[in-house]
């Protein structure tokens, strides 16, 4: 293999981490991480949409054989002589909405471990799914940018100005639209040729300052699975000046069978661009999160007996929030309580300690509102005299992921 070797030790990971936790790196993420093990057969949400495509289209799925993560473009390939391909968009959203809305399907490991990595408030998706919502919004308030083409401009958006001052709310770019009845996401190659154009021609409803935060930070893109020259463009379009003078990072995580003359071009072209194929994209992302959880582990008591503990937001279900100068034994009530309902300790965010101005306890309060799944604020008499307090500030971010989450009646 042509590509500069990558050696996965603590100082790659650590750095990596360090820069994710800065704001400084971006994931963008690829069908390959849209994967779940049914039976001890690896299946993928792309090969169940094309399978239920051809159902529709009366078509023995036995007579076809589709390549891994192409399923979607060689169905589209195969019907489009016969079918109108108008209707083919709707097919595929009808599709895609009965495969995840079937009894037994949950969101893929490695999309929840993903999303419940606080540190990213900005992802990109190359997939027209809203999985990756689906995991963030159990968390966060999630602004969604869809870049396409033949959006209608009243449904168009960008980053918000002011998107750093809102500490409840990610930022999710569907880079290639977002699957409806009608053709504003991309569903074959010409599609994405296409969008891809209208990217580099600052077309209709292009995200200009989406796009420009993306020039400034690296990227990380996991099982993107993409051709060769699509790859490329990405990586340019992304990068404010030439290959050759690149200033950002950027990894490509993708599995073992890396095109030989990519990896030559970027090692020639692109020295700051690196390949990863010694883990899946499946296994890195679990590392990254077992990483990123090991180094974002709050102290559990009032001794710090736990320190070294973390703090699970895929397990975290209640968040206590309550001021410690006047409730601080009410909060220890409601936390017995829900430890006697038989909740375990890593599922409830309590924090006995003091905050410290200035501290790192603030982010990690902070991470915790963003991964609960339900806030408990102890209200009193005694803590609504107070004028200024932090506790204050926790309701005001609760507050702010609330607005992004969509009630379902």
């Amino acid at each position: 293999m042509a590509e500069r070797l990558i050696n996965l030790d603590d100082r790659f990971w650590n750095r990596l981490l360090k820069a994710i936790e800065e704001g400084q790196v971006v994931p963008v993420i690829g069908s390959q991480l849209l994967t779940w093990n049914d039976q001890d057969k690896m299946q993928s949400l792309q090969q169940r949409v094309a399978m239920r495509v051809l159902e529709f289209y009366k078509v023995d799925a036995t007579s076809v054989t589709l390549t891994p993560h192409r399923e979607l473009h060689e169905v589209v390939t195969l019907l489009k002589p016969n079918a109108n391909l108008q209707d083919l968009y709707g097919d595929i959203a009808e599709a895609l909405d009965a495969v995840t809305k079937e009894p037994d399907f949950k969101l893929p490991g490695s999309i929840e471990k993903l999303a419940a990595i606080s540190s990213f408030k900005l992802l990109v998706t190359l997939t027209p799914d809203n999985l990756l919502a689906q995991a963030l919004r159990k968390r966060f308030a999630v602004n969604e940018i869809v870049h396409s083409p033949n959006l209608p401009t009243s449904e168009a958006g960008d980053l918000s100005v002011d998107w750093l001052k809102k500490p409840g709310e990610v930022n999710l770019l569907y880079l290639f639209g977002k699957a409806k009845s009608t053709p504003v996401f991309a569903i074959h190659d010409e599609d994405t040729l296409e969008y891809a154009h209208n990217l580099l021609s600052r077309g209709s409803n292009v995200p200009l300052r989406f796009l420009g935060e993306l020039q400034q930070r690296g990227l990380l893109f996991i099982g993107s699975n993409f051709p060769d020259w699509l790859s490329r463009f990405l990586l340019r379009l992304t990068n404010q000046t030439r290959l050759a003078d690149k200033k950002t990072r950027a990894w490509l995580v993708e599995d073992a069978n890396i095109r030989p003359e990519l990896a030559l071009f970027l090692r020639g072209f692109s020295r700051e661009t690196d390949i990863i194929s010694e883990l899946s994209p499946q296994d890195f992302v679990k590392e990254l999160y077992a990483r990123w959880l090991v180094r974002n582990s709050p102290a559990s008591g009032p001794d710090n007996t736990n320190q070294n503990q973390a703090h699970d937001p895929l397990n975290v279900a209640f968040f206590i929030s309550y001021s410690r100068a006047t409730d601080l034994p009410a909060a220890e009530n409601l936390y017995q309580t829900l430890r006697e309902q038989g909740l375990a300790e890593s599922e409830i965010w309590f924090d006995r300690t003091a905050i410290e101005p200035g501290g790192n306890f603030q982010k990690l309060i902070y991470d915790g509102i963003r991964s609960c799944r339900y806030f408990l604020p102890l209200i009193s008499a005694a803590a609504d005299r107070f004028d200024e307090k932090f506790f204050y500030r926790e309701w005001n971010a609760a507050l702010d992921r609330s607005k992004g989450i969509i009630s379902k009646v």
